[in-house]
């Protein structure tokens, strides 16, 4: 028997890979979800399809580019116009290996894994309290752990720097932990708990621009994005996690220790408040 989750739940980039995998499981629990996703052409058919499966029509559509902070900030003001509460924000949407810059100049892998829902999270901060007790789920990478070095200022802005973007893709991911942890310290007592993920290696549009034929090579090997949701569902549905906040979780949906430069509560800190700074413009929702 399938276990029941009646709750609003928002995911980002819902109509591919992991995010579809995640929300087609949520609506067969009974969730009522928010698709937030780039393209509504895209979107549609997955979600008609996700509806038809289950049985599930609560499901609903939201405009969301997160290289494009104007975007972000529409979005949640959406979502914020409904008046109702958030249960689970699931933060999915990535990408890897993609280099240039997003539509405010900040490096693309950065200013998309990091950034965008940085802001997309402040902003849904109301609902979230709203729907208390409720979950911020990140799903970040293991990347994180092989980062060889601390994030820097000049790595954030601008274009992408490295040959293949994989320190980008590093850096993102590290930023995510660092978001993760630093919101669970700043967002204690308010009934919202965090948590961060590597959902493994799978096989997912994430990789759309890994050359070929080396993509299709690498695939062969990596889990189903079936597989690759089991962490993300159990941070945004499991009772036993409901007192947890902050910590990070393998792809078994396990603790797992953090990378050796997640832990730095000093970089942590001035990452938000650098991230606040660079989203000042766009903030529209109070506390």
């Amino acid at each position: 028997m399938t276990e029941t989750f009646q709750k609003t739940v928002l995911i980002t980039g819902a109509n591919t890979g992991i995010g579809a995998a995640t929300a087609k499981e949520l609506a067969r629990r009974g969730a009522r979800v928010f698709f937030a996703c780039r393209s509504e052409a895209k979107t549609r058919p997955v979600m008609d399809a996700i509806a038809k499966e289950t049985g599930n029509g609560d499901l609903h559509f939201l405009e969301l580019a997160l290289d494009d902070l104007a975007s972000v900030a529409r979005c949640a003001a959406t979502f914020n116009a409904r008046g109702e509460p958030l249960h689970v924000l699931i933060n999915n949407a990535g990408l890897a290996r993609v280099k240039g810059v997003t539509k405010q100049g900040f490096e693309t892998t950065f200013g998309v894994n990091h950034l965008g829902p940085f802001l997309l999270t402040l902003e849904l901060e109301g609902a979230l309290k709203a729907g208390a007790p409720s979950r911020v789920v990140v799903v970040a990478s293991r990347a994180h752990e092989r980062a060889s070095r601390p994030i820097s200022d000049e790595e954030l802005q601008g274009p992408t720097r490295s040959v293949t973007g994989w320190r980008e893709y590093q850096v993102s991911k590290l930023a995510n932990v660092h978001f993760t942890n630093e919101l669970a310290r700043r967002w204690a007592n308010t009934g919202i708990t965090t948590y961060a993920l590597h959902p493994g290696v799978i096989a997912s549009d994430i990789w759309r621009t890994t050359a070929w034929p080396l993509r299709s090579i690498a695939m062969r090997f990596m889990r189903t994005t079936e597989e690759g949701a089991t962490a993300s569902l159990r941070c945004a549905t499991a009772p036993e996690l409901a007192n947890e906040t902050g910590q990070y979780y393998g792809e078994d949906g396990l603790p797992r220790a953090q990378g050796r430069f997640a832990g730095d509560t000093a970089a942590a800190k001035k990452l938000w408040e650098q991230s606040l700074a660079w989203v000042a413009p766009f903030r529209k929702a109070t506390s």
